[in-house]
């Protein structure tokens, strides 16, 4: 059985590494940008909570994350791919969802064997499935592994200032050194709750360097 290789205990227990950036030389009242990299992680159906932990079981909340409601759990599943490559230990994030979604890193899916299609979050119709294990029961999840699209969180203020509307796309330049990156094509998701945040995953932020990041800047292209 091919297993895949260990998970760096700090990478496990924090999920959403938060680097909050002030933009550097922008005009006076530009909005704060926090760039926030998700590691790999589920969302859960409740009866798919109850199947891997018990009847009656609820996600117990460990850390918030920077959109208000939403958390890491205290919970994590083993996640089993084709051919019995696993991932021993990834994060749940709460609160349920309607159906359960598994979002991966480029490297993450490899290291799986599935072919897991970049997609914006719950656009999961169609896509590869897994074996998710918890300590109660199993859980044959037909679709919903993805990689998540990168993305932009905003409230509507926010998109005013930028001049975009909910489903535009922007871009996102990081100065790191030498490591300078612009993503391209950043899904706008703008509304009346959501603060200023950017969802990158792993290998984008590992790309880009984005813990020695000296400036980052969102823009529309």
């Amino acid at each position: 059985m091919s297993v895949a290789p260990p998970i760096d205990r700090s990478q496990v227990e924090k999920i959403v590494r938060e680097i909050v950036v002030q933009l550097l030389g922008g005009p006076t009242g530009k909005p704060e940008l926090v760039v926030s990299i998700s590691a790999r992680h589920c969302h859960l159906s409740q009866e798919d909570v109850e199947t891997l932990f018990g009847k009656g079981h609820q996600l117990t909340p460990m850390k918030p994350l920077y959109q208000d409601g939403f958390y890491a759990a205290e919970e994590t599943v083993m996640l089993v791919g084709p051919r019995r490559r696993m991932l021993p230990s990834v994060r749940v994030l709460g609160p349920t969802r309607s159906r359960t979604q598994v979002e991966l890193a480029f490297t993450d899916a490899i290291s799986l064997g599935i072919d897991a299609p970049v997609r914006a979050s719950g656009k999961i119709d169609g896509t590869p499935g897994c074996v998710l294990v918890g300590p109660a029961g199993v859980v044959d999840l037909k679709e919903g592994v993805i990689r998540a699209e990168r993305h932009v969180h905003m409230h509507l203020r926010d998109a005013d200032y930028y001049g975009v509307q909910n489903g535009d796309r922007m871009s996102l330049r990081i100065e790191s050194g030498s490591c300078t990156t612009v993503y391209e094509g950043l899904l706008v998701r703008a509304d009346e709750t959501s603060k200023l945040e950017v969802h990158l995953d792993t290998d984008e932020g590992n790309a880009a360097d984005i813990d020695h990041a000296v400036r980052v800047e969102l823009f529309k292209p």
